[in-house]
């Protein structure tokens, strides 16, 4: 089977909520990114084969197919394609999926693979409303189907995360002490300028502005929770925030033609389903089949970047795998970095390619709780 190689991967920085990029257009946001990554390779802009984005509740300026929007935004050439995935918060690691089953199945050979989200635009309601305002009280009202296989039960990533909370023994001042510490190394990275190689400036904004240097144990106590008698608040839960982030995916082929140098491999990429009531659960059977399916184990991955849209989502996670809770997100996460849901499984990879080149490392293993009770994951080797 041919090979599929990352060769580039950049992103803005996190806008936080109503900060630096919520005025930016979702077009062009996209646009930023997909211009510095062609810009800085030497493949001419008409060789792209395609660009493949992620993003989630693509109505408004997210609507029309932002992957290609985003690219004639950008001034590229016309005759590129482009698509727009939506497997919810996995949007953009699916996306990559895709540029890679393109690249090894030897039907393209140059594909960016990202996504884009603007979330003070459009925030995570925005889908909802627009269905309430069409007679649908949620995505499965009126369905037979569902109601016959999952009855009454609540389909909510509040309500997910709570009972994964439960079912895992998981206090609240466990979860805020593993939010404070997502809090710390995010502004620990920001200090000794990890993320100054992933990130490219934007109108003014450098640096990620979500993470929060003054929280405190005693600051996160005093939040409400988000359901009554919950253990949950907004301190455990990952950020709505705007970013846009890109990969460029190579064939062996293209590594020649254009005289480029890999920096990582992909090694391995799968998807899997679970309960879609608990929802948010899939990463930890999908990491177990994905790591027997590409000959490995816990013991040879150096990094681990799983999406931290809940705090019980990851400690969950973590106490299932054995994994070292050291080299897992070891930057922070999305409670402090944020989840900008259809860029969040580039960003991810990007930060993940960064780390084990900052770091040494070989193998690099990336998941997330998705939609539906999905969850996606990517194994890379850095070369």
């Amino acid at each position: 089977m041919k090979q599929a190689y990352i060769v580039d991967a950049l992103r803005t920085p996190v806008g936080r909520r109503k900060g630096g990029l919520s005025h930016v257009h979702g077009a062009d946001l996209g646009a930023f990114v997909l211009k510095e990554l062609v810009g800085r390779n030497a493949i001419p802009a008409e060789d792209y084969d395609d660009v493949v984005f992620g993003c989630c509740d693509t109505i408004g300026p997210l609507a029309g197919n932002i992957g290609r929007s985003s690219w004639l935004a950008a001034g590229l050439p016309l005759q590129v394609p482009g698509v727009t995935v939506d497997r919810q918060c996995g949007s953009s690691q699916q996306a990559v999926h895709f540029a890679a089953q393109a690249v090894m199945s030897g039907n393209q050979d140059v594909v960016i693979a990202g996504g884009v989200q603007t979330m003070t635009q459009i925030p995570i309601s925005s889908a909802m409303l627009a269905g309430q305002a069409l007679g649908f009280t949620d995505p499965f009202s009126g369905s037979e189907g569902w109601r016959a296989r999952f009855g009454d039960a609540p389909v909510s990533q509040f309500h997910a995360a709570q009972m994964i909370a439960d079912h895992w023994n998981l206090s609240r001042e466990a979860m805020e002490a593993f939010a404070l510490e997502s809090h710390r190394r995010a502004m620990v990275a920001i200090e000794e300028g990890r993320f100054k190689r992933e990130i490219v400036p934007f109108q003014g904004v450098s640096r990620d502005e979500t993470p929060r240097p003054d929280t405190t144990l005693a600051k996160m106590a005093t939040l409400e929770p988000l359901m009554p008698g919950g253990k949950l608040t907004a301190a455990v839960s990952s950020q709505t925030c705007d970013a846009a982030a890109a990969l460029l995916v190579v064939s062996e082929d293209a590594l020649k033609r254009y005289n480029l140098t890999p920096r990582a491999r992909i090694v391995h990429m799968s998807v899997m389903g679970d309960d879609p009531v608990w929802m948010l659960t899939a990463p930890i059977p999908a990491t177990k089949r994905a790591l027997e399916r590409a000959g490995l184990s816990m013991n040879d991955i150096d990094v681990v970047e799983i999406n931290e849209a809940f705090a019980s989502v990851v400690m969950a996670w973590l106490a299932e795998t054995g994994y070292s809770a050291e080299k897992t997100n070891p930057n922070g996460g999305a409670i402090a970095l944020g989840h900008p849901l259809g860029a969040t499984g580039a960003r991810l990879m990007t930060t993940l390619l960064h780390e084990l080149e900052r770091t040494g490392g070989r193998y690099g293993l990336q998941t997330m709780c998705e939609g539906g009770g999905v969850a996606n994951v990517t194994i890379i080797e850095r070369l």
